[in-house]
């Protein structure tokens, strides 16, 4: 089997790679096209895969559609010269391509289509199947909608994927158990994301202030870092951020993605947003296993003084590996369903 994996994100390398690697041993060709965005052409080369940049990321909604019609041409190029058999991705143009090649296309997604309206409207028609977690309850797509029990993160950090390495922590600058906060800042500049608010500056110094009372502060950010911030930037390679998220005291931010990952870490997580309420998977992570908090950009005290329990709870981080392990009892190693999803496809 010839399968294409189209990334537009770096989220969407780490959802796959691990599959991959399992569809490369059992004898099938994989190759990737991506999207120049953050760290992701980064993550496929320290992977070692082989792949073509498709586009480049832009900004706005004349960019999101000029990037669009260069996306799927390029991935066009590639799915009609190598003659894949499957497209799979978080991608809205393997739903196209497939359309004009003999492949199929597998739509992944873990965002409820209401909050994705944009995506959802012109991929879903065109694939030949969707696949997203169970907890999107209000999403149906008819036959062609597939669901599974767990979360996108679950297919590289569920334990039987991920073991964190202390290791980080020397090259972070910090001794075992010291306290210390992950925060990370996005640029909501996706075409779902047009409208909608996360952290602003003047926040950011009271969160940094606030937080330095207590232990280290680090920063990921997926643009600039305002000049202010420089001095709390984390110098680690991007593969090895989980191990920083894994062993932090607390995980702050305005990333749904982050955010996930924390809480299947097991690292208590706090996001602000104006996506807060909306997003399936976030709210079964905050009110079924509470391993997670969401606040809007309105609620900043009630966030602050969520950060202030927390942080005088004793055993903080054994209550949420409790959770954790909780969680983990009732979802699915993804990776493992996805393997058995594809090669079982018909």
């Amino acid at each position: 089997m010839k399968i294409l994996i189209d990334v537009g994100h770096p989220a969407h390398v780490h959802l796959f790679r691990n599959a991959a690697f399992e569809f490369e041993k059992q004898g099938h060709r994989i190759f990737w096209t991506a999207r120049e965005k953050d760290v992701t052409l980064y993550l496929l080369k320290h992977y070692g895969v082989k792949f073509d940049v498709a586009s480049k990321a832009r900004a706005g909604l004349v960019g999101l559609f000029r990037e669009l019609v260069e996306h799927d041409y390029g991935v066009y190029k590639i799915a009609k010269r190598e003659k894949f058999n499957l497209l799979l991705g978080c991608s809205v143009s393997i739903a196209h391509v497939s359309k004009f090649i003999k492949g199929r296309s597998i739509v992944f997604n873990d965002d409820d289509a209401k909050c994705v309206k944009i995506f959802a409207s012109i991929s879903y028609p065109f694939a030949d199947t969707i696949v997203t977690p169970d907890c999107l309850i209000n999403d149906n797509f008819g036959r062609k909608h597939i669901k599974y029990e767990s979360y996108h993160s679950l297919a590289y950090l569920h334990p039987n994927r991920f073991s964190p390495n202390p290791d980080v922590l020397n090259e972070i600058g910090c001794s075992e158990n010291e306290v210390y906060f992950l925060l990370r800042f996005v640029n909501l500049e996706a075409a779902h994301d047009i409208g909608h608010k996360g952290i602003e500056y003047n926040f950011k110094k009271k969160l940094i202030k606030r937080l330095s009372k207590y232990g280290k502060v680090f920063i990921s950010s997926e643009g600039i870092i305002e000049e202010e911030f420089v001095k709390y930037a984390i110098r680690v390679h991007p593969e090895k951020i989980h191990d920083v998220l894994y062993y932090a005291t607390l995980y702050i931010g305005d990333s749904q993605t982050m955010t996930a990952e924390a809480a299947v870490l097991g690292t208590p997580a706090i996001r602000c947003n104006s996506f807060v309420g909306k997003i399936s998977y976030l709210e079964e992570l905050e009110h079924k296993y509470g391993l997670t908090y969401g606040f809007l950009p309105s609620e900043k005290d009630k966030m602050l003084d969520k950060i202030s329990k927390l942080l005088s709870m004793k055993n903080l981080s054994i209550e949420w590996h409790k959770r954790r392990r909780q969680m983990l009892s009732e979802k699915l190693d993804l990776t493992s369903w996805l393997v058995d999803f594809i090669l079982n496809y018909t």
